[in-house]
């Protein structure tokens, strides 16, 4: 057991020293999903639309290339299941790309700004927290199972986007998803190294740099912390997962997971785990950064209205996380990364609700 409790000791360590330079590169960089969309829309800039696209590229390509190797087995992550739960992918998605808007950043970005000194985002992460709690276990999640999750396809092969090019195509599904891994992360990171303008330091430290974090706790969770027999239970196990499958980043459900575990910290069934450790790993990375950097500043609410526009943001990313099974990271990069049908819909569904909220406020700042 003492074996047990050291290797799950520097699991939880290496997830909270490269959440640390997450964080670090996060607040250095200005990489943010909405970000990107805001810059896209608004602006016409492709820049950090491009480095979130980098990093969906390495992590497609070494998500392959660990399941390629053995290091880790594909079919038994957080992602891999047979049911599609597309309604809960679109509804979720919609829900927490409009709430991010509203809260001003996404669940990762809420975290890099309360490492730089934003109370208004403080108090996101408590609503986000509490929501998805309730979405997770309370009176929302019962809504959440008896609605949208129940509208679901079953795949028994896999709800992998390799499943469906495997029916067209023939071939077994792992084999294809493997391939389109290789090959969908390669045109990602080709397409958007072929840009002069964009092989900057500071681009390219944010693409391959997220993706490469993505990559390692890939391996962390599924290979280094993986007990083929516990001696208590004599099953498998991925040591310091919530979910008992292998995981990477993701930052609504460990936000509610790191309230709870504040909470009742004296309880000692509350245990830290690799999503608990990751959330403060990246808050301690962006102030590490801001301080370094002299950017620290303290902000507050402006308004009333801003501070309802930061509540009610907050409430959908906690609703719309959990019910989308994951956020722009959770989905949107790690989810991605294994090719899950879920988490295509998931993140597609995230960018229409947040360009939808931007158009509106752009047409309310017009009035």
């Amino acid at each position: 057991m003492n074996e047990l409790t050291t290797l799950t000791q520097q699991v939880l360590g290496i997830f909270f020293l490269l959440s640390l330079v997450l964080g670090a590169i996060s607040q250095r960089t200005h990489f943010c999903t909405m970000g990107a969309v805001s810059d896209v829309v608004n602006m016409e800039d492709w820049t950090r639309a491009r480095q979130w696209m980098l990093a969906v590229g390495v992590a497609m390509v070494g998500f392959a290339a660990l399941s390629h190797t053995g290091q880790i087995d594909a079919s038994k992550t957080l992602y891999a299941g047979s049911r599609f739960l597309w309604l809960s992918a679109i509804v979720g998605g919609l829900l927490f790309g409009y709430g991010m808007v509203m809260a001003s950043g996404c669940g990762n970005k809420t975290l890099v700004r309360i490492g730089g000194g934003n109370l208004k985002s403080l108090v996101v992460f408590v609503v986000m927290g509490i929501s998805a709690f309730a979405t997770l276990k309370g009176i929302t999640a019962v809504v959440r199972v008896n609605t949208v999750d129940a509208l679901a396809l079953d795949m028994p092969a896999g709800a992998q986007l390799g499943t469906l090019f495997a029916s067209v195509l023939g071939g077994s599904p792992a084999d294809v998803t493997l391939g389109l891994g290789y090959a969908l992360g390669a045109f990602l990171i080709l397409a958007v190294l072929r840009h002069a303008d964009f092989r900057t330091l500071e681009n390219v430290l944010a693409g391959l740099g997220v993706g490469a974090i993505i990559v390692v706790l890939w391996w962390v969770s599924g290979h280094l912390g993986f007990v083929a027999e516990h001696p208590e239970t004599l099953e498998s196990v991925f040591l310091g997962t919530a979910s008992g499958r292998i995981e990477a980043l993701t930052f609504v459900a460990p936000v509610a997971h790191s309230l709870d575990w504040l909470m009742f910290f004296s309880d000692k069934s509350k245990v830290l785990t690799v999503g608990v450790v990751s959330v403060a790993g990246v808050i301690c990375g962006s102030a590490l950064s801001a301080l370094i950097s002299k950017t620290f500043r303290w902000e507050g609410f402006a308004s009333t209205d801003d501070l309802a526009n930061h509540l009610i943001g907050g409430v959908m990313m906690g609703v719309g996380g959990v019910t989308a099974m994951g956020c722009t990271f959770g989905q949107g990069l790690s989810g991605i990364s294994t090719l899950s049908l879920n988490a295509f819909v998931a993140i597609s569904a995230i960018i229409v609700g947040c360009v939808i909220a931007l158009r509106r406020q752009a047409a309310l700042l017009d009035i």
